[in-house]
């Protein structure tokens, strides 16, 4: 009977080598390997020509697929490399830890596996022989001492003494225990129908799966008797090399995968080879990078590796060697050799005869038929409405964001959202693929999933969500929830006294009316609950208005902007004009705050509802003596948002404005101060450049230098008007 446990740092290149180079000697009739044992239904995957790493196998509760754990696998983690060779020598292989059924029994989060101590124990040994990279305290002081089997028995024999007094102390003991007793007991079983048998495990567990070392079978049996369980499916999912690094938070990750994957795979000339690499990188990215400059890097890394007192070259001396001499001591192209090389942007890839649920083998489906390849780098897609296969894309993008399967960010594409231009951000992270098992309950496809996420949301939503659900119906192409919303939203409004929330729906509304053509919906149904709203709103408006404090009347403020961007949109004049008379009464209504009102007013005037005499008038009541200062401050805030404009050409406003700050008294210019920085900073420093060299110029000469207007065509410029106003939404 043979038995050897091969204690192996997770995804560590050297203890991959190792591993090949032990069973190669063993030549094992059976492979165990540390891991659920739910994974042994699709172990056999792992052989298929479809499976490229880094992948992992997830193992989840189907009524609950938040309660998840996965167990990440790379080219160069010993595991892999482990169950690859049994596949491909008909071994049988098996893994073995304490159930998944068990561990995601309580409430927890997705997770990976536990790493079993609160460090690495190789990364510690390797600290105190003075080494930054373990893989390379591996190679050094383990591969090339001790060959075959004698690497793991001295490796045993370290972590042995790092259990007992080493003083590096367990993350869960109780946990830990429980899991090396099923380790046990697997291991046990194995023995009893196999001669020769390798068991690939943590470092950490080594010295525990000893079979000389064995507790009483019993005292196993105690340890694991009366556990929770829960139902689990397993199943292969792919990974990504940032998600196996440790600073994504994975216990057992590594710094550089990158790195450890070229470790694993170079042949030969490991410095020489990453250097190329990262050169070609560089010059990829438009920065100089030259053969000679990539020849005196290799030699500053092998004269730092001679001084620093190692054998070779390692990740330290090559990073200080990249950023001395390819990146010019800019530490902007390091980070991007850093993100890309180091860590690395794989992204591993799955079979078809992979076990899915019924939503991803939808959206694998929708992925192909639009050639959109899932990718782990950040990348950008802008799609053109106009064409019938990125119309399909941007359903497809904005289903997946109603699931909660944030695939794709949409972001600025240069344009209103109201365009046939959009954009969005796409980065594939594994954990999506829990997302889709989670979001499988809700339908078989992506387009039934998402309609009944909206309509279950309809069933409790306010006014302010359904606007909100509509406009994601349309985006996302759901008739049905767009109906089952607007419904809903009609029946809703027409019980809803509350002004405010009404006018928080008008310009939602008025987006979905505006780009509904460009995406091919038709909107009647919104553009009427839309002139419904409206009406309403136009009513209540003044009551609304009245008696508010600074914070009621500066989000009162932000809801009439709301309104009237959302009107300039529609098509129907009808409202538009209803909601101008409503705003002409509210300008002139005594109790109003002054920060409305003034945001009334300034929008009539550029409506060109009030002339600028009128204008005039009104900043000169508001400023006048007998006004309330603080008041007249709120009002010139309201009047003057947006920009510079009127003060900078209009010499008598800016006059009435000059006067009244003139004369106000120096203590009440200490409370008005903060509202007219809040006002005046908004401007532009060229603006107010500008206003204060106006205030300076003698008034003589601050008018319009003389025969200006003889430049001016008036017939021409007559003929303009009529368009100008119809593309400002102004009367005619």
């Amino acid at each position: 009977m043979t038995v050897a446990v091969l204690g192996i740092r997770h995804h560590g290149p050297g203890s991959a080598r190792a591993v090949a180079s032990a069973l190669e000697e063993v030549r094992p009739d059976a492979v165990l390997i540390e891991g659920a044992p739910e994974l042994d239904a699709v172990a056999a995957l792992a052989g298929h020509a479809g499976m490229r790493p880094p992948v992992a196998g997830l193992v989840y509760a189907p009524e609950q697929p938040r309660q998840a754990v996965f167990y990440p696998l790379a080219a160069f983690s010993p595991e892999w490399v482990a169950l690859r060779w049994a596949l491909r020598h008909g071994v049988e292989v098996h893994f073995a830890d304490l159930a998944a059924a068990h561990h995601l029994a309580p409430a927890e989060e997705p997770s990976v596996p536990p790493g079993g101590t609160s460090d690495d124990p190789i990364t510690v040994l390797a600290a105190a022989a003075g080494f930054d990279d373990p893989e390379r305290w591996w190679e050094d002081a383990v591969e090339h001492r001790h060959r075959g089997l004698g690497a793991f028995q001295a490796v045993t024999e370290a972590m042995a003494e790092l259990r007992g007094d080493g003083g590096l102390a367990d993350r869960d003991t109780e946990t830990n225990e429980r899991r090396e007793a099923a380790m046990r007991r697997a291991l046990r079983n194995t023995m009893k129908t196999h001669e020769r048998v390798v068991f690939v495990c943590g470092a950490w567990h080594a010295p525990a799966l000893q079979p000389e070392a064995f507790p009483p079978a019993r005292q196993d049996d105690a340890l694991l008797k009366g556990l929770p369980k829960v139902k689990v499916a397993a199943t292969w999912v792919p990974w990504t090399n940032a998600r196996l690094a440790y600073r994504s938070g994975y216990g057992a990750g590594v710094a550089s995968p990158g790195w450890y994957e070229h470790l694993f795979t170079v042949p030969g000339d490991v410095s020489t080879r990453w250097l190329t690499g990262t050169a070609r990188l560089l010059r990829d990215e438009d920065v100089p990078a030259s053969s000679a400059s990539v020849i005196e890097a290799v030699r500053l890394a092998d004269a730092l590796a001679t001084l620093r007192g190692r054998p070779l070259a390692g990740l330290s001396e090559l990073s200080d060697a990249t950023e001395a001499v390819l990146c010019g001591g800019s530490t902007v192209p390091m980070a991007l050799v850093s993100e890309r090389l180091f860590v690395g942007e794989a992204l591993g890839r799955v079979p078809d005869e992979t076990p899915m649920v019924p939503l991803a083998r939808d959206l694998e489906r929708h992925q192909k038929r639009l050639r959109l390849k899932p990718s782990a780098a950040e990348q950008v897609v802008t799609l053109d409405l106009r064409t019938d296969s990125h119309l399909e894309r941007s359903h497809l993008f904005h289903r997946l964001t109603l699931l909660g399967v944030r695939w794709g960010t949409q972001i600025d594409s240069g344009r209103t959202r109201g365009t046939f231009k959009e954009s969005w951000q796409l980065e594939w992270h594994p954990e999506l693929s829990l997302a889709l098992i989670d979001a499988s309950g809700l339908g078989t496809t992506i387009a039934e999933a998402a309609a009944a996420k909206v309509v279950a949301r309809v069933a409790e939503a306010d006014i302010a969500t359904l606007t909100t659900l509509i406009e994601e119906a349309l985006l996302a192409d759901l008739p049905a929830a767009l109906s089952a919303a607007m419904d809903a939203l009609a029946e809703r409004a027409a019980r809803q006294h509350d002004t405010q929330r009404l006018m928080a729906a008008v310009e939602p509304l008025a987006r979905v009316t505006r780009y509904g053509n460009v995406r091919r919906v038709d909107t009647e149904l919104v553009a009427e609950v839309l002139g419904s709203i409206a009406v309403r709103v136009a009513i209540g408006l003044g009551a609304a208005c009245s008696s508010l404090d600074d914070d009621a009347a500066a989000a009162m403020r932000m809801l009439v902007d709301g309104v009237h961007r959302g009107l300039a949109m529609a098509d129907d004049r009808e409202p538009r004009d209803r909601w101008y008379q409503a705003m002409a009464g509210l300008a002139d209504q005594s109790g109003v705050h002054g920060a409305v009102s003034g945001r009334v007013s300034r929008l009539l005037l550029d409506a060109g509802r009030i002339g600028a005499d009128d204008a005039g008038r009104r900043v000169a009541r508001h400023l006048s003596r007998g006004a309330d200062a603080v008041d007249g401050a709120a009002w010139l805030d309201g009047f003057l948002s947006g920009d510079a404009a009127l003060l900078l050409h209009d010499d008598a406003l800016l006059a009435v404005v000059d006067d009244w700050l003139t004369e106000v008294s120096g203590e009440l210019f200490d409370d008005l101060l903060p509202l007219l920085r809040r006002t005046f900073g908004a401007f532009s420093n060229a603006e107010r450049r500008m206003i204060g060299e106006r205030i300076g110029r003698d008034p003589a000469t601050a008018s319009t230098t003389a025969g200006d207007d003889e430049l001016v065509d008036e017939e021409r410029a007559r003929r303009a008007i009529p368009v100008l106003r119809e593309i400002l939404g102004a009367a005619p």
